[in-house]
């Protein structure tokens, strides 16, 4: 097997068709990368033929200072790949998910009448958000408190691993996987839980869950919450109807002061009436 490894590429130098494979590059969706090339020394370069699945774009450097002559044939492609001098590496901008896949460079060489063939295998990833925790829990009749913790990332995409991180008193333990399942008693340290996730482009970590708020109370995640809202409630109840009732004897109050002016001029118009009426009723 090795024999004729060895003679198929004896076969290929001969023929003048050299290749070479960069191995796997990892970008950053909607971010940037560069394709590496490598030209020969002492060579003078015909043309470059850079393909994806097909035929990407030619380049064929000018001469005596001039500029590049650049043909970008695949649309995908177009207004966001450049080649950057002197090699020509291939730079694509605002990758998307279509972009991961095989790359190929044929570098055809004028001076030795040859080519080389440099190939690329990309893949393209998210950066990842927050890692998101949900706990699920059982109090047993033995007073344990069974926990099982699910870690997840919003779209997450592909590649993705998930550890665990506990700690308590000083003491760190680990664990892999999105799921960690672990019991918890009152007596024992009180611990957290942290969940890490991470991709060929990013590393993130979840804030610490603490396990007594869970398995101490198990009523702490739904009763607090709901017991402190109903005082608030309350509270402003009460405080709205004080309100109101201060409102409507201020209004009262208002309408009094100014209805006495009224009544007492009321009063002395009748006194001046019954006065006048008396002497004109009486005998001649």
């Amino acid at each position: 097997m090795c024999a004729f490894t060895w003679l198929l590429l004896l076969l290929l130098l001969q023929e003048g068709d050299q290749r070479r494979l960069w191995g796997w590059l990892v970008a950053v969706l909607h971010e940037s990368i560069s394709l590496p090339l490598e030209i020969p020394p002492k060579e003078e370069v015909e043309n470059i033929i850079w393909s994806s699945h097909k035929s990407l774009a030619t380049v064929v450097p000018g001469k005596e200072g001039h500029p590049a002559t650049i043909m970008v044939i695949n649309p995908h492609y177009q207004g966001r790949v450049s080649f950057l001098d002197p090699s020509y590496s291939l730079h694509i901008s605002n990758l998307s998910w279509e972009d991961s896949g095989l790359y190929q460079a044929q570098v055809n060489l004028r001076t030795s009448q040859t080519s080389t063939m440099q190939q690329y295998n990309l893949r393209v990833y998210r950066r990842l958000s927050e890692p998101q925790i949900t706990v699920n829990f059982e109090i047993s009749g033995e007073g344990a408190c069974n926990m099982s913790l699910v870690c997840s990332v919003e779209k997450a995409g592909m590649d993705v691993t998930y550890s665990w991180l506990s700690s308590g008193d000083s003491a760190y333990t680990s664990h892999e996987g999105p799921v960690l399942s672990t019991s918890w008693r009152p007596e024992d340290n009180a611990l957290s839980y942290t969940c890490r996730a991470s991709n060929p482009v990013s590393n993130v970590s979840s804030h610490p869950i603490p396990a007594g708020s869970f398995c101490a109370d198990p009523n702490y995640a739904s009763e607090k919450p709901s017991t402190a809202f109903c005082l608030l409630a309350k509270g402003l109840l009460v405080l709205l109807l004080l309100v109101i009732l201060a409102t409507v004897l201020w209004v009262i109050r208002v309408q009094k002061r100014r209805e006495m002016p009224r009544m007492k001029k009321l009063m002395r118009n009748r006194m001046k009436l019954r006065k006048k009426a008396k002497p004109a009723s009486s005998p001649a």
